[in-house]
């Protein structure tokens, strides 16, 4: 069990995690993951053009005003800017939480081939938490997959529940090094399947989560969920409104949510960056919930910032532009004030 004094200190970083108004940057690509969309500017992902886009996005003047905090990887936690500041002390001066990708990847799932799991570092994870604790962290996410293929019989129930005991083991550690485990289960957008088809495979997936998180004794009002919305496959040829994404998703959070959850901080997995933004609004026109739901987007935050940036100093402040942009877009959307009519206003 957490300890009272570790759990209330862990709340007030959560709360400002999910602070409305505000979201999560998730700027912790992987090598091979930045390779690529790097790739698509014509840009080589060496350490320098990862080290200056990095800092390109934390520079932005005024992010902490739409901006709680920023997922960082390994090698982005121990850089800094071309002048010597420390990317954690650039983000702290502009009162954003630092965080941390603490997950290794995936490998194949013994029990079923064809699905995955996220164990590797679990076993050394303690020993890097104090590393990290000490370069600034205040939160960590661990992310696990759930693939969707019906025809198949996937996602296996097995499958679910050993993604859901790692998560569940990963928030422990990092509670009891006083970090806040974001706790990522995400049912991928790939495949054919239907809303309904993701609703079921997500309905199982977060009880079970829940389930683990509450077995091995973690203090749930020091987590914050980070989970895909309700949606059909991007095969499917389904075609949903952001009313029947926003009203399948707050009737499973109803239904399966914690009450004292302090929030989630939806991944765009896969979204365009203005669907993902339309979709968050109209979750806030649900009526009232107990839980705030903010975002933690990647892509759906720096798609257009990195093809204006394109590796050129003389591109960056019209891409912190575009970066600031969206994140104030999503902010609204948190507050359930955003229309696509403020595109062209803001």
């Amino acid at each position: 069990m957490i300890e009272q004094s570790t759990t209330m200190a862990l709340n007030v970083i959560a709360k400002q995690m999910v602070t409305a108004g505000k979201g999560i940057l998730a700027a912790d690509e992987s090598f091979g993951t930045i390779e690529k969309r790097f790739a698509k500017i014509g840009l080589p992902s060496t350490e320098e053009n990862r080290r200056a886009y990095r800092e390109m996005l934390f520079t932005a003047t005024g992010i902490g005003k739409c901006i709680s905090g920023v997922i960082l990887f390994d090698e982005t936690i121990r850089q800094s800017t071309a002048d010597g500041r420390a990317f954690v002390s650039v983000l702290q001066d502009a009162g954003v939480l630092p965080g941390i990708k603490v997950d290794a990847g995936t490998t194949a799932d013994p029990a079923s081939p064809e699905e995955k799991l996220t164990t590797i570092g679990l076993d050394r994870l303690a020993e890097q938490l104090k590393e990290y604790v000490q370069l600034g962290a205040k939160f960590c996410k661990w992310r696990a997959v759930i693939t969707i293929d019906t025809a198949k019989g996937l996602p296996t129930d097995g499958n679910i529940r050993q993604n859901a005991k790692d998560l569940a083991a990963y928030a422990l550690v990092c509670q009891k090094a006083s970090l806040v485990p974001m706790v990522e289960p995400e049912v991928l957008m790939d495949g054919g399947h239907t809303i309904g088809q993701c609703f079921a495979a997500s309905e199982k997936t977060l009880t079970a989560v829940f389930e683990e998180l509450e077995r091995v004794g973690v203090a749930i009002e020091g987590v914050i969920l980070k989970t895909n919305m309700i949606i059909p496959g991007k095969t499917s040829g389904q075609s949903v409104t952001a009313q029947q994404i926003a009203e399948a998703t707050v009737k499973l959070f109803k239904k399966v949510l914690p009450s004292n959850l302090p929030g989630q901080a939806f991944l765009s997995g896969g979204q365009s960056e203005q669907e993902a933004t339309v979709n968050l609004n109209a979750m806030h026109q649900q009526g009232e919930l107990p839980w705030q739901l903010s975002f933690s987007y990647g892509r759906a935050l720096q798609d257009s910032a990195l093809k204006t940036w394109s590796g050129k100093t003389e591109n960056a402040t019209a891409a912190q532009a575009e970066l600031l942009h969206r994140a104030k877009m999503n902010g609204l959307a948190t507050l359930g004030k955003y229309s696509p009519d403020l595109e062209k206003i803001y």
